[in-house]
């Protein structure tokens, strides 16, 4: 019999009866046996810390490693455990991978790699074949095997018929169709947002408009096509007013925002500093808190890290030549937790998983164990040396943050940072 007891630890959580009191919980054999003010009990784990709180297990929707083709950058298992550490039980993992996971057996590749670890790991499969945008990938095959989207990572749809005809195709399998908001021919060779900070500095911008004209073009095709439709990563002010007016008529629209667009603005990219170099990238000050209100308001969706490991080798190089991208898992839920309150913060984290079909947990006597552990007023510096990321591309380094998550259990499995 495998046993865990959690004591004197506040539960934080949208719903039930035990939102907001501080209670011992027993887990035995990965089911939540009971919730008391109280329990004495010989468990071979008890976890008893000064300031614990525990939540519903987290859900991120945009998570690369690189496995396969990317080991250097991160792999399945120790990504998987750096994301069990930093509180999440489920996660989509996305095919920025060498060769991108467009069939079937790729999808068995990831389930297989990941299936010992202590969260979820949901596969994403390409939308095109080798993610090349030119034909479909195998879709119902994928979906049939486990993948729960399809997405071509960071690479726009340039062919709207293509769209289209996936949507259409997507309905006779209850198929998710992602869409990265993005125009080439606009954001050609652009390294940050398109305005007064690249202006100033004679650098070659993006403009928000390559985003908007995108995110319009894919709304009008789903209102003509139906189906399904994500929109992962939105950036902008006027973004968020297309997906709201979207779903005030009905289409079946759901969207993101990466955490680094709603706690940097483009400010960040005055020194050139790399790190900072995302995509999307960066925008104004009115764009971000636009963001924030879309998040309060309930027209994005979700928040994800849209952690996107990169050697440091290829971010130390120039700001027109170094990758896009930056870690984010390890320090979403501090990021959060310094522009929303604690029960917004968490309510966040644990939306998302009804758009790709992933049940969601409850803290309830009889449910399998799916617990979030953290420290809500724990303040520390995010430093390179404290990463447990393979690879070290964090945009939060240096910045001071509070809360911190500590681990998290699923069923019989227990992590938590040392």
């Amino acid at each position: 019999m495998q046993s865990i007891l959690i004591k004197s630890a506040k539960v934080i959580s949208a719903y039930g009866k035990f939102k907001g009191k501080t209670q011992d919980i027993l887990i035995v054999d990965g089911i939540i046996k009971d919730i008391s003010d109280f329990i004495d009990f010989n468990a071979n784990n008890i976890i008893k810390i000064d300031g614990l709180h525990v939540s519903e297990g987290w859900f991120d929707s945009c998570v690369s490693f690189g496995e396969p083709g990317y080991e250097q950058r991160e792999t399945i298992q120790n990504g998987g455990r750096v994301a069990s550490l930093s509180g999440f039980t489920d996660i989509l993992l996305v095919p920025n991978t060498s060769p991108v996971i467009d069939s079937s057996a790729g999808i068995s590749f990831i389930k297989s790699q990941s299936e010992n670890l202590t969260l979820k790991i949901h596969p994403i499969g390409s939308f095109t074949v080798k993610s090349k945008s030119s034909s479909l990938a195998e879709l119902r095959d994928m979906k049939e095997n486990g993948a729960l989207a399809f997405y071509d990572y960071k690479i726009p749809v340039s062919n709207p018929n293509l769209l289209k005809t996936a949507l259409l195709y997507s309905q006779t399998f209850d198929g998710l169709i992602m869409s990265f908001p993005m125009n080439n021919h606009l954001s050609s060779n652009g390294v940050m947002n398109e305005g007064l900070v690249s202006t100033k500095y004679g650098v070659r911008g993006q403009p928000s408009i390559s985003e908007e004209i995108q995110i319009n073009r894919d709304l009008q095709i789903l209102e003509y096509s139906k189906g399904k439709l994500h929109i992962p990563t939105i950036s902008s002010k006027r973004s968020v007013d297309l997906i709201r007016k979207a779903k005030d008529k009905g289409l079946d629209i759901s969207c993101s925002v990466s955490i680094h667009n709603l706690f940097f603005n483009e400010d960040k990219l005055m020194e050139f500093d790399t790190r900072f170099k995302l995509l999307p990238p960066l925008r104004t000050e009115l764009d971000r808190k636009a963001l924030i209100k879309g998040v309060d308001d309930g027209t994005i969706d979700m928040v994800t890290s849209d952690h996107c490991p990169i050697e440091i080798d290829y971010k130390k190089m120039d700001i027109n030549n170094a990758l896009f991208g930056s870690i984010g898992i390890e320090s979403i839920f501090g990021a959060l937790l310094s522009i929303f309150s604690l029960e917004k913060t968490i309510k966040i984290l644990t939306m998302g998983r009804k758009r790709f079909n992933i049940k969601s947990p409850e803290i309830k006597l009889g449910n399998d164990a799916n617990i979030s552990l953290f420290l809500p007023n724990q303040k520390y510096i995010v430093e390179k040396s404290n990463i447990k990321s393979k690879s070290k591309n964090s945009s939060f380094i240096g910045s001071e943050l509070k809360g911190k998550a500590i681990g998290s259990i699923v069923g019989d499995k227990i992590i938590m940072d040392d």
